[in-house]
């Protein structure tokens, strides 16, 4: 049996993230243990064959959003969507969101933003849920600002990747059994080479990927796609600068074994469990013993009505969001019921250009199918994000404190399984004269915590998420000083 069997301690309930579905995460995990070999259009899935590049005259006109409904008065930015062609053999198109900064956006980046899942979308979370321009309203029709919308240090590109998460889709049904790590990097890839064609302007513009999650796994995938496209003659060059991987899930053996030490020193399971876990479970051998099974299913037992995604948190209930609407600082966990509402009105998805004939159904926020039917996923993601940092390019990894999920003690023993050199030593950052969190500098490589946050940083700790973003994009430490934002 698969290292996956572990992740069943991650909660199960309806009243986590999701209720409509189980964790995404935890889903795909689980069903690595019976997964048939992989495909094998998936596996000889050559990266470095001709990439499709299709016409994009008049579509950047043509993808305009005058106005999303219920957005409120003043919105002093650009926002485009639409779809751009991967595979026109497949009818295989991705969909994508772009909101451009308010202020000085031709002298600004861009930022490719990923959720993960698999299969979850970039749109629902990313950009309505946590650091997009709007936030969704309780009544699921109407929306608010975002005051720490990251496009105000950055113009933020949204995607939904692979096809048959949210708006995008496939003409060829088998597509979807096709899903893969390496697919979904070459689509993303693929499209970002078009749709560069069609924002002809961002061709030259400095190009960050930034993500969460599993995305732990697409992001530092793409960016190795791109480092290696860059090198051959004729080819687009995206101007890759940064990635960031924010509660990212890299690998395996240090995902499981940081969770259930996370548990115990948070007082979620007892000494006898963490050590009969300790005793009896190898996280880095794919069988489990009788003992280590029991000692995990009562792990399960001890956190099955905590909200996972942020241990302290309150669960998505019918008083939740009554208690919550007034509240500029406090994430609603009911938040993904309002997202949903709204993204399937007919009138929001017209403002998007949604396609909706070629959609199997209504927008949802992951695709729990998809989920199942991966077909590859190495159990560590080390060896590629090693390879970036000898490559120079800068790697962020970020991590909200209090997620129960992927883990701040997780990420920080993937991390030392790098063995990184230190250059700036462990220190506390500063937001509007509070501790923010903890950074640690390494030698391409940036470590940082944020204080009292769950999985989804940027609906958790809005301004804190801002202060650290903005320092990535700027390329220096998060500030050490109270009174000053430089590092």
């Amino acid at each position: 049996m698969k290292l996956a069997w572990f992740l069943l301690v991650i909660v199960a309930s309806a009243e986590a993230y999701g209720q409509r579905h189980m964790d995404p995460l935890e889903e795909f995990l689980n069903a690595r243990r019976s997964k048939k070999p992989v495909m094998a259009e998936s596996s000889n899935l050559d990266i470095y064959s001709q990439v499709y590049t299709g016409s994009q005259d008049g579509l950047m006109k043509d993808d305009k959003i005058d106005g999303l409904p219920g957005q409120p008065e003043g919105v002093d930015f650009d926002q485009y969507a639409g779809y751009v062609t991967v595979d026109p053999s497949h009818g295989r198109a991705l969909f994508y969101y772009i909101v451009e900064s308010p202020e000085n956006a031709s002298g600004k980046p861009l930022v490719l933003w990923l959720n993960g899942g698999p299969g979850c979308s970039s749109l629902g979370a990313g950009a309505m849920m946590e650091l997009g321009p709007f936030r969704v309203n309780s009544d699921g029709k109407t929306l608010t600002r975002n005051n720490y919308g990251w496009n105000k240090v950055a113009n933020i590109l949204f995607l939904e990747s692979p096809a048959g998460v949210g708006f995008s889709y496939s003409n060829a049904t088998s597509d979807y059994d096709l899903c893969s790590d390496k697919r979904t990097a070459y689509d993303s890839y693929t499209f970002l080479v078009n749709w560069l064609e069609r924002f002809s302007h961002y061709k030259t513009r400095d190009f960050f990927i930034t993500g969460e999650s599993y995305a732990g796994h697409y992001v530092p995938q793409l960016a190795q796609l791109i480092h290696h496209r860059n090198k051959i003659s004729n080819q687009t060059v995206i101007n890759l600068r940064g990635v960031a991987i924010g509660n990212a899930w890299i690998e395996d053996e240090t995902g499981y074994k940081g969770m259930y030490d996370f548990f115990w020193t948070h007082a979620l399971i007892s000494d006898e469990i963490h050590d009969g876990i300790a005793t009896n479970c190898n996280f880095s051998n794919e069988s489990s013993s009788s003992e280590c099974k029991e000692y995990i299913l009562q792990a399960r037992k001890s956190t099955r009505n905590i909200y996972i995604y942020n241990i302290y948190a309150p669960i998505c209930n019918s008083t939740t969001g009554s208690h919550l609407m007034n509240a500029e600082f406090v994430f609603d966990p009911c938040s993904e019921y309002y997202i949903y509402s709204y993204l399937n009105l007919p009138e929001v998805q017209k403002a998007f250009h949604a396609n909706l004939t070629n959609l199997p159904g209504p927008w949802d926020s992951c695709n729990m199918k998809m989920n199942h039917d991966w077909t590859d996923s190495p159990h560590s993601v080390l060896d590629t994000i090693h390879e970036l940092m000898a490559c120079e390019i800068s790697v962020w990894i970020y991590s909200g404190d209090v997620d129960g999920l992927v883990t701040v003690t997780a990420t920080t023993m993937a991390i030392n399984k790098l063995k990184p050199s230190v250059e700036t030593a462990w220190y506390p950052w500063y937001v509007d004269g509070e501790v923010g969190g903890f950074a640690v500098g390494y030698k391409n490589l940036t470590f940082v915590t944020i204080r009292e946050s769950g999985h989804f940083v940027p609906s958790y700790q809005p301004a804190r998420a801002l202060t650290f973003f903005t320092s990535f994009i700027e390329g220096h430490l998060p500030p050490k000083s109270s009174t000053s934002s430089e590092p």
